[in-house]
Parts: structure tokens; sequence; C-alpha cells
């Protein structure tokens, strides 16, 4: 939850990036193309909120995605690395119980964080504009954060079950996160849209969402495939799981 307060130094530089945007224009024009699409950088929409805010927030959804995956990493993988597996098993509660009660607490933190930022982040927007956007494109934009937390909840969570022993929940979490980002980032480059399909960053475009005030149906399709999968897989998985006692 953390990542939330990112949002206050982010929005503050805004009015001053308003003020002078034309000169920040020239200077973002400089930048190779590639290098523009792959950091996120719309130069002609940049100086507005919308743009800006869809700038910043790809990084402020990569933050998300660390959380949520760490959340789902952990899910069963803790008490295995931790050897305590054996002692929950033998309560009287069944391996669906127990994998039931940790999504829904991973499910409970992610929605505070969302609460809260999605607050944050609303509560900065309306002391910083300039002009008058589209709330209804602000909460569009800002709630693809969840859904990107789902995705990433539920391959960590798939990953927590298939992999016998992780050692380390951060390292698999930052590994994962940052190529699926960098794929994004040179889905982004190349303009490819099969790649697109294999970085759940890429799922949702910012500018698309600001162009149609809407989602691209194909890739939330797909978004919600890999989350219903995932968790489905990982069920099944668990259950038929051998467990080894210390």
């Amino acid at each position: 939850m953390y990542f939330t307060f990112i949002t206050i130094p982010i929005y503050s530089l805004f009015p001053s990036f308003a003020k002078d945007a034309e000169e920040f224009k020239k200077l973002l024009e400089g930048y190779p193309e590639a290098v523009r699409k792959a950091i996120g950088l719309n130069v002609d929409s940049i100086a507005s909120i919308l743009g800006f805010y869809s700038y910043a927030f790809l990084y402020i959804t990569l933050c998300g995605a660390i959380q949520a995956m760490n959340l789902g990493v952990s899910i069963f993988s803790k008490e295995v690395r931790e050897k305590t597996a054996d002692f929950l098993l033998t309560k009287p509660v069944s391996r669906t119980q127990i994998l039931s009660s940790k999504l829904l607490a991973a499910l409970t933190s992610l929605v505070m964080t969302n609460v809260v930022y999605l607050a944050a982040a609303n509560m900065m927007a309306s002391q910083v504009k300039t002009e008058d956007y589209s709330s209804k494109i602000f909460f569009l934009i800002s709630i693809t954060l969840f859904f990107v937390q789902l995705i990433f909840l539920a391959l960590g969570m798939i990953m927590s079950v298939i992999v016998r022993k992780i050692k380390s929940i951060l390292t698999v979490s930052l590994s994962t996160v940052f190529a699926l980002f960098i794929i994004g980032m040179l889905s982004s480059t190349a303009e490819d849209e099969a790649l697109r399909y294999l970085s759940p960053f890429k799922y949702f475009d910012t500018d698309y969402i600001i162009k149609n005030s809407g989602y691209e149906t194909s890739f939330l399709i797909v978004g919600i495939g890999i989350i219903v999968a995932s968790i489905v897989a990982s069920y099944f998985i668990y259950a038929k799981k051998d467990i080894h006692a210390v």
C-alpha cells in the first residue's frame, strides 16, 4: 500500500509542468521515438492532466504488480519454505478452505490498497488540475491497477503451488514482474500486437482508454482468462500436491 503515496510527489510536479508545457514538449521531442514509446510517453497529451497521469500511472502499476506478485507467490510457498505446512494441514480444515482463506486475505489487501490509492489520486488530481477532465476516464485508467494486480496475484498463486520450494519470494516476484514489464516495453517499441498479449502491463492501453472511454475487449478477455485459469489450476494442483512433513 506504500506505493499509493507516490501519487503525491508525482502530482505536485504537474502545475509547473503544465505551465511550461511547450518547452517540455520540445525537450521531449528530442528523445528518439522508440524510447518515447518504450517508456509510455505521448508528447501530444503529456501537458493534459490525463496524459500526464497516464505516463506516471505506468510506473504506479509496476509497483502494484510487485505487491500483487509478492502476495500470490507467498500464498503457499512461505509455509513450505518455513516448514509449517504439515502443521497447518493437520488442522480440521480442507485444503480448499486453506487456499480460499489465503486468497481472500490477499484480495482484501489489494482492495484496501486500491481504495486508498483511488482516494489519494482523486484528491491530488482535483487539487492540481489546470482544466476540467473526464472523471470517468480518470476512473477507468485508475481501476486498471486492480485488474493488473489480479493477474499478477493469480500468476504468483499458480507459481507458488507448482514450484516445489521457493527460497526467496521477493527475488521471484521482482524477476517475473520486471521481465514482463520489459516485454511490454519491447512490444510498444516494435508496435507488435501479438507481443502485447505476453505482458499484462499492455492489456490496458491508456491512450486507447482516453480516446474510446473503454477497454480493448480482446485483452480484457485474455486477462480474465489468465486469472480464472490460474486460480482454478492452483486449487486443483494444491488439492493433489504431495506436501512433505518436516
